[in-house]
């Protein structure tokens, strides 16, 4: 039997459930789903278990683990978060980064920019997800860095669904750009000022974070135990 890391089984879901594939209240039965991926359970359970800490499944007690969301106040919220984070974070970087670390994030940044001029949606999102990494470890702060990570996990299939909408990859990369440029100038307002717009939620990013998350929602839940 094939073994699909348990990492990219998430992956997967996060996608089928983002995409609708996946109902909110939708049962996900391990022996199916080890089925479908080619794998025995272990992984599965893994995968659900780290879907349950992103707040997309739902274990019940002797019925089973079924899909789920965040309320979108919650979502709010835990943008809001992230943002302040990340914002704390790229400026301890700016500040603390050595030349190997500019050349490191510089190779990722070039990476990010093919895919995005290839249209690569899936591989822009894992390589900005890489970049952003980089710059929690900049920070020097590995506190720091376990917490934006960790609340970065848990918004991943929200920030992939925002990658989505028309023309945001491309501003996406703009940003990106501009965080770089300041890391390496050593301009600390700017690499925070231009984090923060990077990922607040406000405008139409608000509206079209609503609109995604409304078509999730609005997903088939019948599967679901009252």
């Amino acid at each position: 039997m094939t073994r699909l890391p348990s990492a990219k089984i998430r992956d997967s879901l996060e996608q089928r459930i983002v995409e609708g594939e996946l109902g909110i209240g939708k049962r996900l039965d391990e022996a199916e789903l080890s089925a479908h991926y080619g794998v025995s359970r272990t992984p599965v359970r893994e995968a659900l278990q780290r879907l349950a800490e992103s707040g997309l499944a739902e274990h019940l007690p002797r019925r089973g683990t079924f899909v789920s969301a965040p309320s979108l106040s919650e979502l709010v919220e835990m943008f809001e978060v992230m943002a302040e984070l990340e914002c704390m974070a790229v400026r301890l970087a700016t500040r603390r980064a050595t030349n190997a670390d500019i050349d490191a994030l510089t190779e990722s940044n070039e990476a990010c920019r093919a895919a995005f001029e290839a249209g690569d949606t899936k591989r822009y999102y894992e390589l900005n997800a890489t970049v952003h990494r980089q710059i929690y470890k900049m920070s020097g702060n590995s506190f720091l860095a376990a917490e934006a990570q960790r609340l970065h996990d848990r918004l991943r299939p929200f920030r992939r669904l925002q990658l989505r909408v028309r023309g945001r990859m491309g501003e996406s990369m703009d940003e990106h750009n501009i965080i770089l440029a300041a890391i390496r100038d050593g301009d600390v307002q700017k690499a925070i000022d231009t984090m923060r717009n990077h990922i607040t939620i406000l405008g139409e990013r608000f509206n079209d974070l609503v609109s995604g998350f409304n078509l999730l929602m609005g997903q088939n839940n019948k599967d679901k135990p009252s």
